[in-house]
């Protein structure tokens, strides 16, 4: 009797931790944007040890701080996509930064050596940056990969929607609203009203 007690407990334990893994991988949306939100400020390196500041990011007419990781299907569906409309945002006077807060003792494929490998492969442009302790995505906010937020030349948040209107894994003509929404902030410094929210894997959070 005691050995299958035993049992029962070792098949609840696996359950647990089964549904945990779940959780901790579930597919997450992003909420209104909070316009007029000031960013908070971050230091943080990248995978090679370049430190880069919230400040020292920001871009005449505003900055684009995307959170991102390496193995989100959700990420890599829309990297290419992401890549290209930064170089055509820096024209309007928007920057770019990409910041990878998953817990990658737990993901080593989210680890920064894997951040280096995927950046290079993907043709980066802008720094892809190592939020260590995770603090940087709490102080945002920021609950899934990818998770957008477009500031104006103030800090300001003005959207927090996703990068455009294709279905996962769709290829063709697409809205790229994210990028016409960051346009509309370089010019006015307000971002549009109506938002579609971005979907992606949960951050995988330490000790969760």
């Amino acid at each position: 009797m005691l050995a299958q007690c035993g049992g029962l407990r070792y098949i609840y334990a696996g359950i647990v931790q089964t549904l945990k893994r779940a959780v901790r991988s579930m597919l997450l949306d992003t909420p209104i944007c909070d316009f007029g939100w000031q960013a908070p400020a971050f230091d943080l390196k990248t995978p090679k040890g370049a430190r880069h500041s919230l400040s020292s990011l920001r871009g005449e007419r505003g900055l684009l701080i995307c959170f991102i990781c390496n193995h989100c299907p959700y990420v890599k569906a829309i990297i290419t996509r992401l890549v290209a409309d930064a170089k055509t945002l820096r024209q309007d006077g928007i920057n770019t930064v990409a910041i990878m807060s998953n817990d990658y003792q737990n993901v080593a494929a989210d680890s920064p050596e894997q951040m280096q490998i995927f950046a290079e492969k993907h043709g980066f442009d802008f720094p892809y940056l190592v939020d260590e302790q995770q603090a940087v995505a709490r102080a945002y906010g920021a609950i899934c990969t990818p998770d957008f937020f477009g500031l104006n030349a103030e800090l300001r948040l003005q959207y927090r929607g996703r990068l455009d209107d294709l279905k996962m894994g769709a290829n063709g003509e697409r809205n790229a609203e994210l990028s016409e929404a960051m346009r509309q902030i370089a010019k006015t410094g307000a971002g549009p009203a109506a938002q579609t929210p971005s979907v992606g894997c949960s951050i995988k959070w330490r000790g969760e």
